[in-house]
């Protein structure tokens, strides 16, 4: 629905571990494509490439409503924690050594669980999540988007 506007733009760059000033990834701030937002815990990750190589939910971390990042088995259980439709979000991606600078081909399909009432897989979704890329739990993202983002840092 909201495709274009998944991703802001100017927000590519690497992230640092405080402690180390070692780059351990990368990050962008992203946008809900639904017009309602989310109860948080259904939020089921993202599919995400960058340059040709996928990146699993497994290396991703999201951070939203001024908390810290956490990954997606802690975001399943935010069942009281709402992320509102005109609120940015980031997601961190785990990656040594972060992208090196210049322009990277993003390919993003986020996978928010649908929210209007009980269908059959339901219940197994809450047990066994839909894999973010292949369809199954796509909400109003029914493609992966690609984006052409130059690394900021």
């Amino acid at each position: 629905m909201f495709d274009s506007y998944l991703i802001r733009e100017d927000s590519l760059e690497n992230f640092v571990c405080p402690e180390s000033g070692k780059v351990l990834g990368f990050k962008f701030a992203v946008r809900i494509a639904d017009y309602r937002g989310c109860i948080l815990s259904l939020h089921n990750g993202y599919y995400i490439t960058v340059d040709g190589v996928e990146y699993p939910r497994e290396l991703q971390r999201f951070q939203v409503n001024g908390k810290a990042p956490r990954d997606f088995e802690e975001i399943k259980k935010c069942v009281w924690e709402h992320w509102n439709y005109d609120d940015e979000a980031y997601v961190y991606v785990e990656k040594e050594g972060g992208l090196e600078p210049g322009v990277h081909h993003i390919g993003l399909m986020q996978s928010v669980l649908a929210q209007y009432g009980y269908a059959p897989h339901d219940e197994e979704w809450i047990k066994n999540p839909p894999v973010p890329g292949k369809g199954a739990g796509a909400g109003k993202t029914q493609f992966v988007c690609y984006y052409d983002l130059e690394l900021q840092k």
